[in-house]
């Protein structure tokens, strides 16, 4: 029992996620006497439990978009100095570049892949199982607001960064990373056992497993591509061997592996990013922030399931191209945690996509069984942005010709969160990033 508890524990949410699924293909196809193992009585309790969490799930997200971009954007204009601006505009373009080659490539490939399939047909839940009773939780406001309104305030904080309304976002920030992790994410295992057991009523989750294993293979293909044009890029423009900075930077890529985090990693990446010859200023300074800012593997994908749960319908090209810079942003504002940045982008897929209740489901289950790739595609590429800022300012990150950025990092909202909160709320690897960060 005790090896098991270790490895629950060290597999995370990854594990519970493969067990749901797992557990609901097998009680829902088993059939004793044509009748599934899992009574239509017992199975309404999940469907139940399953229209709730995406209730609720849809009264969260505006709160989340909120919560999270707004805070970012103004951390972005908080020392807004020539550097901290550069390293963002790379990182976002890295992300850009990660969107516009899986949509090249998803679109060449997958229509001949899923020939015959069609995810957008996927049944909303209560197709097969009806649920017991519904509670309507009404969103507080709509998404394209929530992202309005998170635009104007991060714009607007990010020149008052004492103020007590920006103190007040970094306390909210906190109140919806801890909303994500201890609620929505523990219980995100038990969602998508509802979800697949209803797909295997309906007949439909063998041929949903099947497109989607087909697709993670062309995401794994492209990570490996992203990193190496990444990799390629930063040497040229570094003068260093792509192959060995790649090669030296893989303890970061096994780390994030199993962490699944991009803050949990941020010592190995650090320490590697320095073995490749960046100066200790320019990897504190890129590695903290980028873990943060810079998820091209988590953006890689959640555009190809988009793809694939959107096969079928019809959705232009300038469509695509807004989502992926919309995409793109929403990315810089998620929690560098496990599931954070498919929590932070269902805002997104519903607003702009129109994905459904299911679609978004069948999203975050596929997303966060492979979180631990994408982590390490985002960790492993931050040290080729290090590369690249490093030369460009030439090993030399500071304060001395910018005074006004050393006035305005000044204020550490982690440091102050951690002060007026309970014990626990910021955690010793933040205090450690932001130590490093500032």
């Amino acid at each position: 029992m005790s090896y098991l508890r270790k490895v629950f524990s060290a597999g995370g949410i990854l594990v519970w996620v493969l067990l749901a699924i797992v557990f609901a293909f097998a009680l829902g196809s088993i059939r004793i006497g044509g009748n599934p193992l899992v009574p239509q009585a017992l199975g309404r309790v999940f469907a139940t439990f399953s229209g709730l969490f995406s209730q609720f799930l849809s009264f969260a997200i505006p709160l989340i978009i909120i919560g999270l971009v707004t805070p970012a954007i103004a951390d972005l204009g908080r020392g807004a100095g020539r550097w901290l601006g550069i390293t963002t505009a790379i990182a976002y373009a890295s992300t850009l570049f990660s969107g516009f080659l899986t949509y090249i490539v998803c679109a060449a490939l997958l229509p001949r892949l899923l020939a015959g399939t069609a995810l957008s047909e996927v049944e909303e839940p209560g197709s097969a199982l009806e649920s017991y009773f519904s509670i309507e939780m009404p969103a507080p406001v709509p998404v394209m607001t929530a992202l309005l309104l998170s635009f104007v305030l991060g714009i607007g904080l990010s020149m008052v960064p004492r103020g007590v309304l920006r103190k007040g976002f970094i306390e909210f920030r906190a109140i919806i990373t801890r909303l994500i992790e201890r609620l929505i994410i523990p219980l995100l295992p038990l969602h998508i056992f509802g979800i697949f057991l209803d797909l295997t009523y309906t007949g439909e989750a063998w041929s949903v497993m099947h497109a989607l294993l087909r697709v993670v293979v062309v995401v794994l293909v492209l990570e490996v591509v992203i990193l190496g044009v990444q990799y390629v890029a930063a040497g040229i423009i570094g003068s260093r061997n792509p192959v060995k900075a790649l090669a030296t930077m893989m303890p970061a890529y096994l780390t994030a592996l199993g962490t699944s985090s991009s803050a949990a990693t941020i010592p190995v990446t650090l320490a590697q990013t320095r073995r490749n010859g960046v100066s200790n200023a320019v990897a504190s300074f890129t590695i903290p922030l980028c873990a943060t800012i810079h998820l091209a593997g988590s953006t890689s994908k959640i555009f190809a399931f988009a793809i694939v749960l959107t096969q079928g319908l019809t959705i232009s090209t300038v469509q695509w191209v807004g989502f992926i810079f919309m995409l793109g942003i929403t990315m810089i504002a998620a929690p560098g945690v496990p599931g954070g940045a498919i929590m932070a982008a269902t805002g997104l897929l519903s607003s702009m996509l129109g994905f459904n209740d299911e679609q978004v489901g069948l999203m975050i289950a596929t997303y966060i069984a492979m979180d631990s790739f994408g982590t390490a595609t985002n960790v492993t590429g931050d040290g080729a942005i290090a590369i690249v800022v490093d030369r460009l300012a030439g090993g030399q990150i500071g304060d001395d010709g910018d005074p006004e950025n050393a006035r305005e990092l000044s204020f550490d909202g982690m440091r102050y969160l951690d002060r007026v909160s309970v014990e626990g709320v910021v955690s010793p690897e933040e205090l450690a990033g932001s130590d490093a960060a500032g």
